[in-house]
């Protein structure tokens, strides 16, 4: 079975609003053994619309189309929609009656213009579940199907797992299955990846099984995406097991985590793990060690605080750094060694710098020193980031947590 994604937005193609509609329907698809061959994003033109939807039936088999149901002018799916079909609409008077409901629920008066989401195209089908005002569609077109939900991400979700999944698992007929497993990586660049890779990829090329592929993430890390189908879910499983080892083999110590796992996750997992501490010295990036941190829910078993020691006087005062450079290995080193003694940590990190985008102390915008401190031995290293402010502190971030981790690792072994 052939399926393919229509997302309806001016506001998609304006970049006002990612499309992280089409890329979880895509994940879905994928998990119920369903082929997703083409995402495709149109605005709200109608000859656009036709043209789009209209491609898509020459080629697929199913049509998941999201967004433009609402009440306003600019939502013409449903009309669109019945155009494709070549029929009139006609207004369900249950669900009429259903929106003036919610309506009436809020205590406030219905607008004219929400009666529009009420009109069906005769042959459709509303889908039952309905969390807003806007109704989805079932839609038969010859031999295809088109499936039209609202482009709210909660109300299409709802659909998609109440209704359209289902129905498109019942006319798959034999179920296959399809998983990705990602490892995330942090040390090297894409295509120097791709390079450590290349041998095993086109071995898989040749030889056929899972595919790999690459996504670069920001301060989410460099990941490397294993897919793999077969007609159960134990079958890839294993695929993705054995594939995941070879890749690891072949990468090394890269890797940090998998799926969901964050650096700071894997990092306060290992920290609990060894019944250690954490402190925290930060200056260029603002606090943002520390809220990544807290963003795993149980930090505070291991993550004792961050100092935002921003401006030189707080270097000085509370970390007590000495007389001179705060851009400098003596400085970096200093913060850490604070942050062990302030906080009554066990290991510390610390970073200091100039995010730019005017030099500081005659050290370029992107200069970063990241220090590191496990059993009382205190660790620096220098990094020049060819980055804009917001990227050289994001990218600060996950180095210098993924230095800790590396001393961790060597701690355990150890």
């Amino acid at each position: 079975m052939r399926c393919e994604v229509v997302a309806v937005g001016t506001e998609l193609l304006l970049g006002q609003i990612v499309d992280t509609n089409s890329a979880w329907i895509g994940e879905q698809l994928a998990l119920a053994g369903i082929d997703c061959h083409r995402h495709t994003a149109v605005g709200d033109n109608r000859e656009r619309m036709l043209s789009v939807i209209r491609d898509a039936l020459d080629r697929a088999d199913v049509i998941i189309v999201t967004g433009g149901l609402g009440p306003t002018q600019d939502d013409i799916t449903r009309d669109v929609v019945a155009e494709v079909m070549g029929v009139p609409m006609e207004r369900d008077p249950a669900i009429v009656a259903e929106i003036s409901s919610r309506f009436a629920g809020r205590d406030r008066e219905m607008p004219a213009t929400n009666l529009r989401q009420a009109d069906i195209p005769i042959g459709a089908r509303a889908i039952a579940e309905m969390p807003g005002t806007a109704p989805g569609l079932v839609c038969p077109i010859g031999d295809r199907i088109l499936y039209a939900v609202p482009g709210v991400p909660w109300e299409m979700k709802v659909m998609l797992e109440g209704t359209v999944l289902p129905d498109l698992r019942r006319r798959a007929g034999a179920e296959e299955v399809i998983i990705s497993r990602v490892l995330r990586t942090w040390g090297r660049s894409e295509s120097s990846l791709a390079e450590l890779l290349e041998e095993e990829i086109h071995r898989l090329d040749v030889e056929g099984g899972p595919t790999l592929a690459f996504l670069a993430s920001g301060m989410e890390g460099l990941k490397i995406r294993i897919t793999a189908k077969g007609t159960n879910q134990e079958t890839v499983m294993n695929i993705l097991k054995e594939e995941e080892a070879l890749v690891r083999k072949i990468v090394g110590p890269i890797v940090f985590g998998v799926d969901e796992q964050s650096m700071e996750s894997v990092i306060l997992d290992e920290l609990a793990g060894q019944g250690l501490t954490l402190g925290v010295a930060e200056s260029l990036t603002g606090g943002m060690i520390g809220s990544r941190l807290t963003e795993v829910p149980g930090s505070s078993k291991t993550f004792l605080g961050s100092i935002v020691a921003y401006h030189p006087d707080i270097k000085h005062k509370i970390l007590g750094l000495p007389e001179g450079p705060v851009v400098s290995r003596e400085a970096a080193l200093s913060m850490a060694d604070g942050a062990c003694r302030v906080l009554g940590a066990d290991v510390s990190v610390a970073v200091t710098g100039v995010a730019g985008p005017e030099p500081l102390e005659d050290e370029i915008p992107g200069t970063v020193w990241m220090a590191t401190k496990v059993d009382g031995i205190s660790q620096a290293s220098r990094v020049i980031f060819p980055f804009n402010r917001s990227q050289t502190r994001q990218f600060t971030v996950i180095s210098v947590l993924d230095q800790l981790r590396h001393r961790l690792l060597d701690r355990r072994r150890t």
